[in-house]
């Protein structure tokens, strides 16, 4: 059977980036058989279709508005998965992940089995932040309820030491959080400097140049 591990998310939004972490840290620390494949899908959406095609086991990870208390760990498992993600949309690359097991499902390749393990996600709007303590502590508790679901089909995983070479250097979760510029260097979540400076000002909308709409029946009067 072949298999894939598929981490989606976007790192640049605190807690969104949950499902790259867990990916981050497979590839870091542990070896699968030949014919498991483990991905950092980020926010590619339909571009993901061919690696869910050519998937008999999909496992997702990724951080989900389940309603719940931050840092719930939750697990959902086949039919309701698409429809849980279209249920409560938190970013795009949910909205794009549904139409890829959409596109696959109609394509007449769809996963015999697929499992969800997603967190609710404590914070998102921290441009540049990462995962919160309570977040972040779910990345292992998800790593194991997906190798508990992988001894299903006869799959186990080694633990090793690799570095971090394994993964994008860029990526690495300890070099991210180290290098990110503090909030007086970087906005976050909106910049005061510039809705404070004197040129700066909120006005509200103006009525429409009656020139400027008058000329703009013309020209479409000509054709």
């Amino acid at each position: 059977m072949n298999i894939l591990l598929l981490g989606i998310g976007n790192v640049l939004w605190a807690d969104e980036g949950f499902g790259v972490r867990v990916i981050e840290r497979l590839q870091k620390g542990y070896r699968f058989p030949d014919q498991v494949k483990v991905i950092d899908g980020g926010t590619q959406g339909v571009y993901l279709v061919e690696h869910v095609q050519a998937a008999d086991v999909l496992i997702v990870f990724d951080a989900i508005d389940y309603g719940l208390p931050p840092g719930t760990l939750k697990r959902i498992e086949n039919d309701d998965v698409p429809n849980f993600l279209g249920a409560k949309k938190m970013s795009l690359h949910q909205t794009g992940f549904q139409e890829v097991l959409a596109m696959a499902q109609m394509l007449g390749s769809y996963p015999q089995h697929l499992l969800l393990v997603g967190v609710q996600p404590e914070e998102l709007d921290d441009y540049g932040g990462s995962l919160r303590p309570i977040v972040k502590a779910q990345i292992q508790p998800a790593i194991d309820v997906a190798l508990n679901f992988l001894q299903i089909f006869g799959i186990s995983a080694a633990t090793t030491y690799a570095n971090s070479d394994l993964t994008d250097p860029v990526l690495n979760m300890q070099r991210y959080e180290l290098e990110r510029p503090s909030a007086e260097q970087a906005c976050r979540i909106g910049d005061d400097r510039a809705l404070q400076t004197e040129g700066f000002e909120l006005r509200p909308p103006q009525p429409a140049d009656e020139r400027t709409v008058q000329v703009d029946v013309d020209y479409r009067g000509k054709y």
